[in-house]
């Protein structure tokens, strides 16, 4: 191997691992927290979990496989289910993120009508039309034989090794990214920028409260002002970030591989293996960021992890002091002796 093929294997084994820690972290959140549990954002979080779980133990140790013997790991059906599964997967991915994008919309642009508009048979429904969605292409994909372990990629994904099916499969390729990758990142694009559009209304309305409350206020203490002034420029910014964030991973992950994989396709453009693994690496890298965006920074779930924390060791410290105190019970005789 060389030390391009060792350091690729050395991402991916990274990637593989804290994805399934922060993924089982979420999830451990999500099953203790009543709280997070009734929130109907829950289930489309709940649902990226475990796609994102399924895809730390189901692609990313073959790819790593790929990576390290350079050839296809274990046999053809192995590989077929593994790139179904890689398919499936990452468009349910995107389409539950997309889901998320339309809660917040709905959330912030009509918060009077939330609860009517988005319950839990409405976020059931949603689940349900990302499940056919994402399953559609990869059966289709199955039935004519176009799953295989692609060596530019190292992984079992999309593939058609059959010249006579090139034109077909390019269609397929194609519409499966315009209507997975490009159209998630339309429905990001449209109701987050919408959501950005209402937070910084109601930043100024907050703003033009805050600035006359100064002005009333002639004895105030100059940093009492100077802190107002700096909360004013932090809550502008903070609505920006966070939506930033949502598009700009989404684009910074999938974008690399998607292109990737339309312009292979074409025969005038030669694409370097190295590059083909490292834009998958890219797309894995989507399930690590997952929980940090969505959950794991959010405060009800710092909470909810800070107390499963303080409940272990609150049991800890009374098992500890358990046995200290039976052991000492256990030395009186002897001391009596």
């Amino acid at each position: 191997m060389s030390i391009w093929e060792l350091l690729l294997a050395f991402v991916v084994v990274v990637l593989m691992l804290v994805a399934l820690l922060a993924n089982v972290l979420v999830l451990m959140c999500f099953l203790y927290s009543a709280d997070i549990r009734k929130q109907v954002p829950g289930l489309f979080i709940l649902n990226l979990t475990f796609c994102n779980l399924l895809m730390a133990v189901s692609s990313m140790p073959l790819t790593l496989a790929g990576i390290i013997y350079k050839s296809q790991p274990g046999g053809d059906q192995v590989c077929q289910v593994v790139g179904f599964l890689e398919t499936f997967l990452t468009t349910n991915s995107m389409l539950s993120m997309a889901a998320l994008s339309i809660d917040r919309w709905i959330a912030v642009v009509f918060p009077l009508s939330y609860h009517s508009k988005m319950r839990y048979r409405d976020a059931a429904l949603i689940l349900s039309y990302t499940w056919l969605h994402s399953a559609s292409f990869p059966i289709v994909a199955a039935s004519l034989s176009w799953l295989g372990f692609h060596h530019l990629y190292a992984s079992c994904t999309l593939y058609s090794k059959r010249p006579e099916d090139r034109t077909q499969f390019v269609i397929f390729t194609g519409v499966f990214h315009a209507l997975s990758f490009l159209l998630s990142l339309v429905v990001l694009c449209f109701t987050y920028l919408k959501v950005l559009k209402v937070a910084r209304f109601h930043c100024k309305r907050i703003d033009v409260i805050t600035m006359q409350t100064l002005v009333l206020l002639v004895d105030i203490h100059p940093s009492v002002r100077e802190r107002c002034l700096e909360e004013q420029r932090r809550r502008r910014q903070r609505a920006t970030k966070k939506i930033s964030t949502f598009i700009g991973t989404f684009i910074l992950c999938f974008a690399p591989y998607v292109i990737t994989r339309l312009v292979e396709l074409s025969s005038v453009v030669h694409v370097n293996s190295h590059w083909g693994i490292i834009s998958k690496c890219l797309a894995y890298s989507k399930a690590v960021s997952d929980p940090f965006v969505y959950s794991l920074l959010r405060h009800q779930y710092k909470k909810t992890w800070k107390d499963i924390i303080n409940k272990i060791l609150k049991r800890s410290s009374i098992n500890s002091s358990a046995l200290a105190g039976e052991s000492h019970n256990r030395n009186l005789p002897q001391l009596n002796e």
